[in-house]
């Protein structure tokens, strides 16, 4: 028993990770059961994108496909080591990756600034492998950005949010920050899961603190 939390809380070295597959897996509606576009492209032209884990993916997309000026939204695996994981395999703790949520949105109507603001707040980032009740590595912190610019706004605004933290009493946060690595669709069943399940479970929730801007 001991064995099996430890390397649910240490992520798994690349050598010993899950092999995983070559193939893609079709598992997933292109249409979003919310907004009606796609989920996976081609996406209008001008359209941003970035990855973001927050804990468990099925809140944490609700959190952003609510906001005026994301044209879509969709939950998969990212920034670990195992090619097309299921959910099981992620679960495990031996592919390395973690929950994310992809995010396109449009920069016209809203901003990166505000959608890192979002993500910061909607969450506890100083909790390591967990985030709440949900605890192991997919669980993480993690902001991952497809282009230099938004690597360093987020950077900036992880050290301002951390400096807001710390007066509050919390702790370094833990947030991953990168450039966006490979993302693979999560299953049919977790895209827009509290749309299919408004019942369903939740663990998203914030500090309370609000994060300042640049």
């Amino acid at each position: 028993m001991f064995n099996i939390k430890f390397k649910k809380h240490t992520m798994v070295q690349k050598d010993v990770a899950l092999v995983g597959r070559r193939e893609k897996i079709e598992r997933f509606e292109s249409q979003h059961f919310v907004n009606k576009v796609t989920i996976d492209g081609p996406f209008p032209e001008g359209m941003q994108s970035v990855y973001f884990g927050l804990g468990c993916f099925w809140g944490a997309e609700r959190v952003f496909w609510n906001i005026e000026g994301v044209y879509t939204t969709a939950v998969g695996y990212a920034a670990g080591y195992t090619p097309n994981p299921t959910y099981k395999e992620v679960c495990s703790g031996n592919t390395g990756h973690n929950e994310v949520v992809l995010v396109v949105f449009d920069p016209q109507k809203v901003s990166f600034q505000s959608l890192v603001a979002t993500f910061f707040e909607s969450h506890d980032p100083t909790q390591g492998m967990r985030q709440g009740n949900d605890s192991g590595t997919q669980y993480r912190s993690g902001i991952y950005t497809t282009s230099h610019d938004q690597l360093e706004t987020a950077k900036q605004l992880a050290r301002n949010y951390n400096n807001e933290l710390s007066k509050n009493g919390f702790d370094e946060i833990t947030t991953e920050i990168m450039e966006s690595p490979t993302f693979y669709y999560a299953e049919d069943y977790h895209q827009q899961y509290l749309a299919k399940n408004p019942g369903g479970y939740c663990g998203i929730g914030g500090t309370g603190v609000s994060c300042p801007g640049l």
